[in-house]
C-alpha cells in the first residue's frame, strides 16, 4: 500500500473527531429550545453535557482496548452506528431522563470510540511527522463547534429542535459509516534480514503500571481539568 495512504487516515480521523465532537457540543445551541418546548430545567438539559465527558472519560480506556484487539476499523464503525443512533433516539425524547441517557451516556460513548483508536492509528502509520499527524488529526475537534453548532443553529431556525437533532444524526451516519471504510492498518514492514534481532517481549508496561505511572496521573489531571471547565459552564449551580 502506498505510505501516501497515511494522510487519508489523517483527514479520515480529523473529520470523525470534528462530527462526534461537535455533535456533543451542540448542545448548548439545543438547551433554550429545548427548555421552551418541553419546560425541562436547564440544569436537568445541561447536565447531558457532564455526563459526555464522564463516560467519554471513561469509555476511552474500554475502546482503547478494543482498538488493540480487533483493530481501529470495527471500533470506530461502532462509534459511528451508535452516534447516528443516539442522536436520533434523545431527538424523539418524551421524557428528561431518557434525554439525559441518550445524549449524556450514549452519545459520550460514541464519541469516546473515535479519539484515541483514530490517535494511535495516526501514530502508527507515521515514522516522520508524526506530531503534525496527531496535531491535525486532533484539530478536528477544535473545528468541531465552528461547523455542526452553526448547522445546528440552522436547522432549529428553520424547522425545531426535535428535527434538528434527528437531521444532525442522520448526517453522522451519512458522514462517519463510509469513512470508516477508508480505516485501514499500517502496512507491515518487510524484514530485510532473516537474522535481525527478535523484538524483546516482556519490556513494555502493564496496565497497572501505566495508571500508577507519573506521566498518565499528570496527564488524567489535565484533561480532567479541560473536561471540568464545560461542564461547569454549561451547568452552573446557580441555573434552575
Amino acid at each position: 500500500m502506498n505510505l501516501s495512504y497515511r494522510w487519508v487516515i489523517v483527514a479520515t480521523g480529523a473529520l470523525m473527531s470534528c462530527v462526534a465532537i461537535g455533535t456533543m457540543f451542540s448542545l448548548a445551541i439545543f438547551l433554550e429550545p429545548m427548555a421552551i418546548d418541553t419546560q425541562w430545567s436547564r440544569a436537568g438539559i445541561s447536565s447531558a453535557m457532564t455526563l459526555n465527558f464522564l463516560v467519554m472519560g471513561l469509555g476511552g480506556f474500554a475502546w482503547g482496548a478494543l482498538s488493540d484487539r480487533f483493530g481501529a476499523r470495527i471500533v470506530v464503525a461502532i462509534g459511528a452506528a451508535l452516534l447516528g443512533l443516539a442522536l436520533v433516539v434523545a431527538s424523539r425524547a418524551g421524557s428528561l431522563l431518557t434525554f439525559q441517557i441518550s445524549y449524556g451516556v450514549l452519545v459520550g460513548l460514541a464519541a469516546s470510540a473515535f479519539f484515541a483508536p483514530m490517535i494511535a492509528l495516526t501514530t502508527a502509520w507515521f515514522d516522520t511527522n508524526r506530531s503534525l499527524a496527531v496535531s491535525l488529526v486532533s484539530a478536528g475537534m477544535g473545528v468541531a463547534p465552528m461547523t455542526i453548532s452553526p448547522f445546528a443553529r440552522w436547522l432549529i431556525s428553520a424547522y425545531e429542535w426535535r428535527t434538528a437533532m434527528f437531521d444532525i444524526g442522520i448526517m453522522a451516519w451519512v458522514l462517519l459509516l463510509p469513512a470508516v471504510l477508508l480505516v485501514r492498518q499500517p502496512p507491515k514492514p518487510a524484514v530485510a534480514d532473516g537474522a535481525s534481532a527478535p523484538v524483546a517481549e516482556g519490556t513494555g508496561m502493564s496496565v497497572p503500571q501505566a495508571l500508577r505511572s507519573p506521566q498518565f496521573i499528570v496527564l488524567g489531571l489535565t484533561f480532567f481539568i479541560w473536561s471540568a471547565t464545560p461542564c461547569c459552564a454549561a451547568s452552573p449551580p446557580w441555573r434552575r
